[in-house]
């Protein structure tokens, strides 16, 4: 069995080490810090924000302040991937982090964790951008023309990541220009047209405004996902040490103007009973700001773009996790072969269950399908913060690695701590629908992982037998022992 702390088994390690890299492809090219950063925020700004004002106004603009309390708490994080990426400087992230300090069990626990949030984040983001469609044919649909349009979302970026790395990075520099144009654009002309009373109450519902900042924070959660970026690609980032921490905290906050500025000029501008029942809120701030529909056209377009590109990137992360864990032998083999450069078994195992989970939303009948979906994934997301901020108090606890300041150690301490109870703090304002659905997704992989670790067991079983042969066949024959 192989130690819970061989860093060197680990496909991050192989990556450093050219005996131990595959020969499907070039060297890839390692990125400086400003690269790293624009990798942080097109990651966090993917296409949830153009339909988010909606989903938390029925909360009040208490959601507001919780996307504050929830910008601190993402800085938290982005900084203790920092510290982690300082100790282990390798490509998986929360992976790495979680099977280093934990052993197999725990980083499998991370990377299926991380792979179900990314299909189910697919999901979620198709059925955002069937909203959008509606304004741009002009009206709403029938359910199984949604359900229709949202498998295309699905499948069609699906298909440029089965057609190579090349199509993936051409759509993602056209996606990536486009998204953050009406972001923007809302952003500061919005400011210009803003009026206190669309605003609405601190709290709606009735409920207090604890119960409204810990429900509307679950679902602003979704915004953030994504602030792990840099720490996932630390094999590829040029001085990790010190630039994918730099790169976490900066981009994150590059996007948390974006967000904050984004959302405050929509409420602004859009009547809060109107708002609560939107179904493209940076639409119709536009035709609320300029009138007639253009504005908003414009914007939904531009919207359905940059849906499409964040699906196409993050269907490429859906494969990039299981195929790291396969090549380590926590998931099956067939996620660790590439064709063109791309995992295609890990690319049509997220395709397919974000498609299934689509449809079982849209027949089931149920409203609000985006925010279970959201839900879902906030839970799914949490599993492997969790992880890592407790790998965090391992590592500074265990001291294995270097002692430093107390100063600096109780800093890092503060922020790993921090970023735990967030984490969990979070969990537990996603509700119980979403805790218990999300858990049956990672129940479902522990099965996975006996199947894998028992196949693996026998593996090494068997390889070892033929070198416990050679090494008994090579050693001397003892000597007869006299007897007096």
């Amino acid at each position: 069995m192989r130690s819970r702390h061989r860093i060197s088994d680990l496909p991050a390690v192989r990556e450093a080490h050219p005996s131990m890299q595959e020969t499907d492809g070039t060297p890839a090219r390692r990125f400086g810090l400003p690269t790293a950063i624009c990798l942080v925020m097109g990651n966090i700004i993917g296409g949830g924000i153009f339909l988010l004002p909606a989903s938390v106004a029925p909360f009040g603009t208490v959601s507001l302040l919780a996307f504050g309390v929830l910008t601190i708490g993402a800085i938290a994080l982005a900084l203790v991937f920092g510290r982690l990426a300082e100790r282990h400087p390798h490509t998986g992230g929360p992976y790495v982090y979680a099977r280093a300090a934990f052993g197999d069990f725990a980083g499998f626990l991370s990377a299926w964790s991380y792979w179900t949030m990314t299909w189910v984040s697919n999901a979620a983001l198709a059925v955002a951008g069937v909203g959008y469609f509606h304004v741009l044919t002009g009206g709403s649909s029938s359910k199984t023309t949604d359900l229709v349009i949202a498998l295309l979302m699905l499948w069609l970026p699906a298909l440029a990541n089965l057609a190579g790395t090349r199509w993936v990075g051409a759509v993602q520099v056209i996606s990536t220009v486009l998204k953050f144009i009406p972001l923007l654009f809302v952003a500061v002309a919005g400011l210009f047209f803003f009026d206190p009373k669309n605003l609405g109450s601190f709290t709606e519902g009735g409920g207090s405004w604890a119960s409204g900042l810990s429900a509307s924070a679950a679902i602003l959660l979704y915004s953030y996902i994504g602030v792990e970026s840099a720490a996932m690609s630390a094999g590829e980032v040029r001085d990790p040490e010190r630039n994918v921490g730099r790169a976490s905290v900066l981009g994150t906050i590059g996007a948390a103007v974006v967000y904050l500025l984004g959302t405050v000029a929509v409420f602004g501008t859009v009547a809060h009973d109107k708002l609560a029942k939107s179904t493209a809120p940076f639409s119709d701030a536009v035709d609320a700001m300029f009138g007639g529909q253009w504005g908003g056209t414009l914007i939904a377009f531009a919207a359905v773009v940059s849906i499409v590109g964040a699906l196409n990137g993050w269907t490429l992360m859906s494969a990039q996790m299981p195929y790291a864990a396969a090549k380590d032998g926590l998931f099956p083999a067939m996620f660790g072969k590439k064709r063109r450069g791309v995992p295609t078994a890990g690319v049509l195992a997220a395709a397919v269950l974000a498609s299934l989970l689509t449809i079982v939303n849209y027949v089931s009948g149920s409203g609000g399908v985006f925010e279970i979906l959201v839900l879902i994934t906030t839970f799914s997301a949490t599993v492997p913060y969790l992880l890592a901020t407790a790998a965090q108090v391992y590592f500074l606890l265990k001291g294995e690695r270097e002692k430093v300041h107390a100063g600096r150690f109780t800093r890092d301490m503060v922020f790993a701590l921090g970023g735990f109870g967030f984490s969990f703090w979070l969990v537990a304002g996603a509700g119980y629908a979403a805790v218990y659905q999300g858990g049956l997704f990672l129940l479902a992989g522990i099965l996975v992982y006996a199947f894998m670790a028992a196949r693996r067991t026998a593996t090494e079983e068997r390889e070892g037998e033929p070198v416990a042969a050679a090494e008994k066949s090579a050693e001397p024959e003892a000597e007869p022992e006299l007897v007096a």
